[in-house]
């Protein structure tokens, strides 16, 4: 039995997932809890402690550890996204597919309401340019063509960034759409935690004819450092319902807002 744990914890990205699980369920654990549950060192589990902190996962006490809502400037990990807001990620991504029609060049961001929409979108007749690899694997299936744009692979996260992704973008014939995920957005426009994301982003708005923003009410007020863009380059917001008047405030004049309400879909439309 200890064997099979040690075996089944042995990468640190699968032990960060598990130990987040953990600390969201029992709220907080202290650190020789730790070692005996992942049969793992001392020093080990401290630096996982420091990597789930900085995620905005887990805040350090003495000898243990605390569950932690988002921090400003900070990014959970995928597994702790991909728990978030599901039912606005996933009635934001059907109002999204509505907006691809078959025969499309269509590119994705990454994110977990850009994955909602790849497994919406899976076996359409149309051809994806993705920039994550969760993305890619839900979409390659039927009649769907993925490409996936070179790169390194952000680990824990699994968007693909650097200046070698946003130049493979560059190189594809334009796409009809860019389905654009968001960090955060305010009045200004759209943000994102990094600077890597935000480039390869603005690559992929670029060369496209169409950019649809999709991020739900929780993305809302917020600024994080890395400009994306401004509302002038966004043709179409998508977002749910909670996010109302707000939503339709940044946007200003520049952009249609549709709203999305969770477990009864598209409720309507606004700024023609």
């Amino acid at each position: 039995m200890e064997e099979e744990r040690r075996r089944e914890v042995r990468f640190p990205q699968e032990r960060h997932r598990k130990m987040a699980d953990l600390i969201a369920l029992r709220g907080h654990i202290s650190v020789d809890e730790l070692i005996e549950t992942f049969a793992v060192s001392g020093p080990t589990v401290r630096r996982d402690l420091d990597f789930l902190a900085r995620a905005g996962i887990a805040v350090r006490t003495h000898g243990g550890v605390t569950a932690s809502d988002r921090a400003a400037g900070q990014e959970p990990l995928f597994m702790e996204k991909l728990r978030r807001q599901q039912a606005a990620k996933i009635c934001i991504a059907e109002a999204a597919a509505r907006q691809v029609e078959d025969g499309m060049r269509v590119m994705l961001d990454s994110g977990t309401t850009a994955l909602a929409l790849a497994r919406l979108l899976a076996g359409r007749a149309i051809r994806m340019i993705a920039t994550d690899i969760k993305a890619a694997e839900a979409a390659a299936t039927g009649e769907t063509e993925v490409i996936i744009a070179g790169g390194m692979v952000r680990n824990g996260y699994f968007g693909i960034v650097g200046e070698e992704t946003a130049a493979a973008i560059a190189a594809q014939p334009k796409a009809d759409i860019f389905l654009l995920s968001a960090d955060a957005v305010d009045g200004n426009g759209v943000s994102n935690v990094t600077i890597e994301e935000a480039r390869v982003k603005r690559a992929a708005i670029a060369n496209a004819k169409r950019t649809v923003l999709i991020a739900d009410h929780t993305k809302l007020d917020r600024r994080e450092p890395a400009e994306v863009c401004a509302w002038s380059a966004i043709d179409l917001f998508i977002t749910d319902r909670h996010s109302g008047a707000v939503a339709q405030a940044f946007a200003g004049a520049t952009t249609r807002v549709e709203l999305c309400s969770p477990g009864l879909g598209k409720e309507g439309k606004t700024k023609a």
